[in-house]
């Protein structure tokens, strides 16, 4: 796959990397990537941006493919764009758009758009495309495991609905972060904030929801260094997490690692990771395997209280219910939901700081009442909590840090 480097002038907001797809009989396709978040501010220049692509795309003799999935935002904006760059393309090869979000797939589809062919993957896109420059009878039988990729699935529009919930809960966050920047630095527009944000969250691999949350929640500096006379510190001893070569800088995967941990630990067929976010004081999915999503979509809707979470992280201590249908601890909200994602017995450790604060909830749970994790496993799963909590004190006072300082050097500087 050969890379082209993006066009200089790019807006901000929403980049697109192109790069060349083998794979077509006669021709091959010019991949467009977007990723960021596509409004009527940027619309207009987006659409530059685009036009600029696809006339590559001509020049070269490539078959445009825009792949939307990272796309946040669109709406009548996405519209308004596609239809004014296909408009000035009558004669030239269709714009292939795959993996977009079922919103945006819905409102394209209804919209008619001339010059806009619509695919659930890549993959679908090459295929069909080459079934059609080819004679049929020369090429296997191939459907979509989709009925109608043009229309979302009901799992297409549950996974959107939980990303826009998670999007909603990172938001406020997010906006406290780029208010105290523009504040503090004299930002004339939140887009810079928003850029320096994302630039540190990507070159740190720090998510963006918990830089702004560190952003929000340290002391505020007072001179040309945010920590001035800080000094690296060792990786802490990690007696379950430290078995296998992983990089304590990369949180999702030391994350994964600990949910990977508690499930063998347990040997249990689900679970998931919670953390604390302390900048608005509730409860954030890390990572998760198995399992439905309605305990978790429950959790996700801020409705924490009368669940085992909610009792491990007041009392700061586990919570094992060995009979989630009797336990006397859960709310009948909190039950119906745990039912419903097929968990019977469950255990919840929190993550407990050295001042005892909970920083997280490690859960575990089984499909079959009265399951209870023996004294062995009990220990193990104690012992991972506190590995937990040793690396995500040392991640905090290092890595993120690290991350705040540069923000701040990149913001004070001439």
């Amino acid at each position: 796959m050969k890379a082209f480097s993006p066009r200089p002038g790019a807006p901000a907001p929403l980049m697109i990397e192109s790069s060349v797809v083998e794979g077509l009989p006669a021709e091959g396709a010019l991949l467009l990537r977007m990723s960021g978040t596509l409004d009527a501010h940027g619309a207009h220049a987006w659409s530059r941006e685009l036009r600029g692509h696809l006339e590559q795309a001509d020049r070269a003799g490539l078959r445009p493919v825009l792949d939307m999935a990272h796309v946040q935002l669109g709406g009548a904006a996405v519209l308004r764009t596609l239809s004014e760059t296909t408009r000035v393309r009558t004669g030239r090869p269709d714009l292939i758009i795959v993996r977009a979000r079922p919103g945006v797939r819905e409102a394209v589809r209804l919209a008619r758009l001339e010059g806009v062919r619509l695919y659930a993957t890549l993959d679908e896109a090459v295929r069909e495309l080459a079934r059609a420059a080819a004679k049929a009878e020369e090429l296997p039988a191939w459907r979509s495991p989709m009925a109608d990729p043009l229309r979302p699935s009901y799992e297409d529009l549950h996974q959107e609905v939980r990303a826009l919930r998670a999007r909603v809960r990172t938001a406020p966050v997010i906006g406290m972060a780029q208010g105290m920047l523009m504040a503090r630095y004299a930002l004339p527009e939140t887009g810079g904030a928003f850029r320096v944000l994302r630039e540190t969250s990507q070159r740190f691999n720090v998510p963006l929801r918990v830089l702004a949350s560190a952003v929000v929640v340290a002391r505020p500096p007072d001179g040309p260094a945010w920590f001035p006379g800080r000094r690296p510190l060792p990786v802490p001893p990690l007696r379950i997490l430290g078995r296998t070569d992983r990089d304590p800088r990369c949180r999702g995967r030391m994350i994964d690692a600990v949910l990977r941990e508690a499930l063998a630990i347990g040997r249990a067929p689900a679970g998931h990771v919670l953390s604390v976010d302390p900048a608005v004081n509730a409860l954030a999915l890390e990572a998760r395997y198995g399992g439905t999503d309605a305990y978790l979509d429950h959790l996700g809707r801020g409705r924490d209280d009368g669940t085992a979470e909610a009792v491990a992280r007041t009392r700061g201590r586990r919570v094992s219910m060995p009979d989630v249908a009797a336990a006397e601890l859960l709310s009948e909200d909190g039950r119906r939901a745990l039912l419903a994602s097929g968990a019977r017995a469950l255990q919840c450790v929190p993550v407990l700081s050295s001042a005892g604060c909970c920083a997280g909830l490690i859960t575990v749970h089984w499909p079959e009442a009265g399951h209870r994790p023996t004294s062995p496993q009990a220990e193990a799963l104690g012992l991972l909590a506190a590995d937990t909590a040793a690396w995500l004190a040392w991640y905090h006072r290092t890595v993120l840090l690290d991350a705040l300082e540069h923000l701040h050097r990149r913001l004070t500087r001439p």
